[in-house]
């Protein structure tokens, strides 16, 4: 304990764990937005054409298993960018997280009442109006399930890439097993697990705010 309370003494310090954090907090949630969007367009039209179902979801179980170390080293080489890019690991991660979601979108969906969808339908509903307005806010309970485990996910894999010196929390990690030093290890766990807790707890109140209904069932 007197090791981090040594180490968090240092002003500088203190600056360069706040960069870190930013750098962490931009790196897992912006392709965390990203898959949410692409996961509900291929959870759309899985849902709309069954045929596609099969292959989606298998090349996105398929996907999901590639090392998050590989996919970060084979990124740079087709794409074009410098090893170091944060571009890589935005990349890497909204692969990883879309792969993650694209199951539990088509499941949302597809556990949409019959009945709900035929009586927009027969309301003059429009097929697109009908999943912004019906579908997909009846989905959200579940899809926001899939949401707070990829973020989970990504806060997690995020640090993983400091082993290619993309920064973010893990180069506390990084930087302590070089130098034997566990005060960074440490704070890097918890602020790690803290970030964790807040983006869930984010997202758990998000989901209640569009989902009133839900709520009042609940009640």
């Amino acid at each position: 304990m007197g090791d981090v309370v040594k180490y968090l003494s240092d002003a500088g310090t203190r600056a360069a764990l706040w960069s870190m954090l930013l750098d962490h907090v931009w790196l897992s949630l912006l392709p965390l937005v990203i898959s949410v969007v692409l996961a509900v367009v291929l959870g759309l039209v899985c849902h709309r054409y069954r045929r596609l179902n099969g292959f989606v979801v298998g090349l996105s179980n398929v996907v999901y298993t590639i090392p998050s170390l590989a996919l970060f080293a084979i990124i740079p080489a087709v794409i074009g960018t410098q090893v170091l890019n944060p571009v890589n690991v935005v990349l890497a991660l909204t692969i990883y997280t879309t792969a993650l979601l694209v199951r539990p979108v088509v499941e949302a969906l597809n556990a949409v009442p019959a009945h709900v969808t035929a009586a927009a339908t027969a309301m003059g509903f429009r097929p697109w109006r009908r999943f912004l307005t019906v579908e997909l806010p009846l989905s959200v309970p579940v899809l926001a399930a899939g949401v707070r485990v990829g973020s989970v996910s990504n806060i997690s894999l995020v640090s993983v890439g400091a082993l290619i010196g993309t920064g973010g929390l893990g180069t506390l990690f990084t930087d302590g097993f070089r130098q034997r030093y566990l005060a960074p290890i440490a704070i890097g766990i918890v602020l790690t697990l803290a970030l964790a807790l807040v983006v869930d707890l984010l997202l758990v109140g998000l989901r209640n705010l569009v989902t009133p209904w839900a709520r009042a069932g609940r009640a």
